[in-house]
């Protein structure tokens, strides 16, 4: 039951209702007060109020906090993600209340991102947050909107397709073959980059244990869509694995990734190949698998892409080969 009382100037609203403690709020006229009493009543008799005051004293800060130290760690980009979570706490919209977290917040935050982010990385921050603000409300019970949902996300930038010529192939390994200080793993890693289409965190997880030469096939346990396939190796691909070494306990690739991207950079301005990225092996490799597997079920078994959309994005096919099929 709510009851009225005058309160200086304005009217305070008190509803008690058993299991729940009293809410209190005060308002300019008694009729504005009436109105929120039945508000909440009305939400209690259906189950969906919760106290606000929680909602006001708990600033986004905190539920970035606490979602890096209790989902983070569960997942297999926890690395990228913190860092991403940092940089989102560093930035003002974290001090905001939860009761201020309003769409126009939100699209501040976006404009900020995009002075100093490019769109597909302000695209992921928001995906982020709303991630965030969804697991609060399902998992641990704070009754918020989430207003990402209605701000408008920047336009997605057109894919990359970029894919290494045969000439800028020759010139890319030329400088990446072992000498005086350069890493001997890094001429051998292009290779097999380019032979399988796997992803660079694929290659410098691969294991030895998981390599069968005899059958051809790497067995990825761990890939990005969470699931795990296996990879066919064609002739190069078994002759450069066959130059590492025998096979023996661990990596096949016992680099990091600070160090194989910094190896990478180096021998791509020698060989005058600067913007290429290690990624880009990727599409070359999908296209260059894509003309012996022209059954697209066959080709997205060996990249590990679960849609017909994603794989467009890698495969690149020449007009010209298509002008040939088609006479």
């Amino acid at each position: 039951m709510a009851a009225f009382r005058k309160r200086g100037t304005g009217w305070q609203a008190r509803v008690r209702r058993a299991g729940y403690p009293d809410e209190v709020k005060t308002f300019p006229t008694r009729a504005e007060a009436e109105r929120w009493a039945r508000s909440v009543e009305g939400e209690m008799d259906r189950g969906e109020f919760s106290d606000q005051r929680e909602v006001a004293r708990t600033t986004l800060g905190d539920l970035v906090r606490r979602y890096m130290a209790e989902v983070t760690p569960s997942k297999r980009g926890a690395r990228e993600e913190v860092i991403r979570l940092n940089a989102m706490l560093r930035n003002r919209i974290c001090e905001l209340s939860l009761a201020h977290l309003a769409p126009q917040e939100v699209a501040r935050y976006r404009d900020e991102r995009l002075q100093v982010c490019g769109p597909a990385t302000v695209i992921r921050d928001l995906a982020v947050l709303s991630a965030i603000l969804n697991h609060a409300r399902r998992e641990w019970g704070i009754r918020i909107q989430n207003p990402v949902a209605l701000v408008r996300k920047p336009a997605a930038p057109a894919g990359r397709d970029r894919v290494l010529s045969e000439g800028e192939e020759m010139r890319l390994l030329a400088e990446l073959e072992p000498r005086g200080r350069r890493n001997p793993y890094m001429h051998p890693l292009v290779i097999l980059a380019i032979e399988t289409a796997m992803r660079r965190g694929e290659l410098l997880a691969l294991q030895w244990e998981h390599v069968d030469l005899v059958s051809r096939v790497a067995f990825l346990p761990t890939t990005k869509n969470g699931r795990p396939r296996y990879v066919p190796l064609s002739s190069r691909a078994l002759s450069v694995l066959g130059s590492i070494g025998s096979p023996r306990p661990g990596r096949v690739f016992p680099i990091g990734i600070a160090a194989m991207e910094a190896a990478f950079l180096r021998a791509t301005r020698r060989a005058g190949l600067d913007g290429l990225h290690f990624h880009d092996l990727r599409h070359t490799a999908t296209s260059r698998i894509s003309r012996k597997l022209p059954n697209v079920i066959e080709l997205a078994s060996v990249t590990g892409h679960e849609s017909l959309q994603m794989l467009k994005r890698y495969f690149h096919p020449r007009a010209t080969e298509i002008a040939m099929k088609l006479a």
